[in-house]
């Protein structure tokens, strides 16, 4: 059995300091602390989680600015990875229907009628 030398023994004394600092600064990153602020259930379909699934957990930042971590975590939710995915979808088509005009009409070939087309005169009439 071999002992170690002061070199590998500070050799590995720096690798576990390395390894401790690695960790505390991903701590310190929104989803280690996002993870340790809310209970680990998808905001959205309430599945729970545990270490063996954590991974498909995942931080969705509400106004969409991934630079924007509030320390009271108030810019975050835990959404699993299929509702996390819905919820950037759903921004996708807000951002796509942002782009059309106020009726609804868009260049891009989609449908160009409104169902609410004329309702205003129809309840007028009735009236």
């Amino acid at each position: 059995m071999s002992t170690g030398t002061p070199l590998n023994n500070d050799k590995l004394d720096k690798i576990v300091a390395d390894a401790h600092q690695q960790r505390s600064e991903r701590d310190k990153g929104y989803r280690e602390r996002s993870l340790k602020m809310y209970p680990w259930v998808c905001g959205r379909c309430a599945r729970t989680f545990t270490r063996e699934n954590l991974r498909e957990l995942t931080v969705h930042h509400r106004d969409h600015d991934h630079d924007n971590n509030p320390n009271d975590g108030s810019n975050w939710e835990l959404l699993c990875v299929y509702c996390h995915d819905n919820e950037h979808q759903k921004q996708e088509e807000f951002i796509a229907a942002a782009g059309r005009g106020s009726t609804g009409e868009s260049d891009s070939g989609g449908a160009r009628q409104s169902p609410f087309a004329g309702l205003k005169d129809m309840l007028n009439k009735k009236q």
